[in-house]
């Protein structure tokens, strides 16, 4: 009975500090292991110059996707960059963090999320994945804008970036 009861106090502990564990290190290192490798390889000077690399990696991705017969893979890698992105939107400054352009560049984030799950539920559709690979490009490109002109009021602190 004392064996029986140890063993499952040594699950309950096991269990707990794996949900732990996923809860405070999140699981797409798990999920999406490749994602930590594109943050890496977009890493720049600030957290905003790492968003633009992504932002680039991304688009390249997208235009792939567009011009490739074997769409799957490419939207996986998609789908990594996108999580790399998203973790690396934690990675800016506070001063950037407070510009408007970078608050607009989180809802952004946030309304790509669900054209992406869009995109991923009709990949083998090839009308509605296009359609989707347009909407996600466009989004990317507004993101992208709104990245530059955060990186602007960083560089032109007097103006705020603003012509």
């Amino acid at each position: 009975m004392k064996k029986r009861r140890r063993f499952l106090h040594i699950s309950l502990l096991t269990f707990h500090f794996s949900l732990i564990f996923v809860l405070l290190v999140g699981c797409s290192h798990i999920m999406h292991p490749k994602a930590g490798e594109y943050l890496q390889q977009a890493q720049g000077a600030d957290g905003v110059e790492t968003l633009l690399n992504l932002t680039a990696m991304m688009e390249a991705t997208v235009e792939k996707t567009r011009r490739s017969a074997s769409y799957e893979s490419n939207i996986h890698t998609l789908h990594d960059q996108f999580h790399a992105l998203h973790e690396a939107m934690c990675g800016v400054s506070e001063a950037q963090a407070a510009h408007p352009d970078y608050v607009k560049a989180v809802t952004l984030e946030k309304g790509m999320r669900t054209v992406f799950h869009r995109l991923w539920e009709y990949q083998r559709d090839d009308t509605l994945r296009d359609m989707h690979l347009d909407l996600f490009a466009a989004r990317l490109q507004e993101l992208r804008s709104s990245l530059q002109s955060v990186r602007s009021a960083a560089r032109d602190p007097i103006r705020g970036g603003r012509a």
